[in-house]
């Protein structure tokens, strides 16, 4: 089976046909995906789309939204850290972390919010979800000093990077963007690196993979951009393959062995489902 580790079902993309979705991607081969939230305005939604389609969620504040975050909102977050601490859908803390690509972010108070997250995760004793853009050293340094565990979304890294990261206990993800042949370095990374190092994503609605991807000069010509969905995971996942060598369904096994080593509630929440 496959395991979508960062998607992003409640996105406005999916307002309209987010059972829809859901059914293709099942339909498709994807078992399991993980919703993580953005912020304390859709920690309610990400929970109950998890519960509606069996999947599982994660609590946190993302970097994009720290403009307007206050030290209210991450006592809001730890207390639905606490209230939800027995729901085994709640499997991490995020998406958390920095973001030094988008201009007029205050990078201070991104790495304040992220630190306090961390600690959070720590003290509830759970892993998380990163989000990382040009930000790779930054996110090390505070794991180094607040050691937690977790998948670290969309990795972009060098390859130095990915391996301080996998010797902090963490798997890496990917998704859409190996699935274009000019991405050289994250092709290599995801050919070369070790394989229970790996898990898979789609961060539907976004990075879709190249068969959905439309360049700006066929934007400007009227093509539309095509969402990316869970139930692309699969063919993303035969990319992989491909390019290690393997067969897809010895991947799929792999990679589902691994979100279950990162996210240790989610191998509990499969093993009694499976019963």
């Amino acid at each position: 089976m496959w395991i979508d580790t960062h998607c992003h079902l409640d996105a406005g993309e999916f307002a309209g046909d987010v059972d829809a979705v859901r059914r293709r991607a099942a339909g498709a081969g994807v078992a399991h995906c993980v919703l993580p939230a953005v912020g304390p305005f859709n920690f309610d939604r990400v929970r109950e789309l998890a519960h509606r389609h069996g999947d599982s969620y994660a609590l946190g504040i993302h970097p994009l939204y720290t403009p307007d975050t206050s030290e209210d909102d991450l006592a809001i977050l730890d207390r639905a850290l606490e209230t939800h601490r027995d729901d085994p859908r709640l499997v991490a803390v995020g998406e958390i972390g920095l973001d030094y690509f988008v201009p007029g972010l205050d990078a201070a108070k991104q790495e304040f919010i992220y630190r306090a997250q961390l600690e959070l995760a720590r003290k509830h004793g759970l892993p998380v979800l990163l989000h990382v853009r040009r930000s790779a050293d930054p996110l090390l340094k505070q794991l180094r000093r607040i050691p937690v565990t977790g998948i670290t979304h969309a990795f972009n890294g060098s390859a130095q990077q990915a391996e301080e990261f996998l010797r902090l206990g963490f798997r890496l993800g990917f998704g859409g963007t190996l699935t274009f042949d000019r991405a050289l370095q994250i092709r290599r990374l995801a050919r070369e690196l070790p394989l229970d190092a790996l898990v898979l994503e789609t961060d539907a609605p976004d990075i879709p993979p190249h068969w959905l991807y439309r360049t700006a000069g066929e934007r400007s010509a009227g093509a539309v951009q095509g969402r990316n969905e869970p139930g692309e995971l699969p063919a993303i996942g035969a990319v992989l393959a491909g390019l290690r060598g393997m067969e897809a369904g010895e991947l799929a096994e792999a990679t589902t062995r691994n979100a279950c080593a990162a996210l240790p509630r989610l191998a509990s929440l499969l093993r009694r489902e499976a019963k």
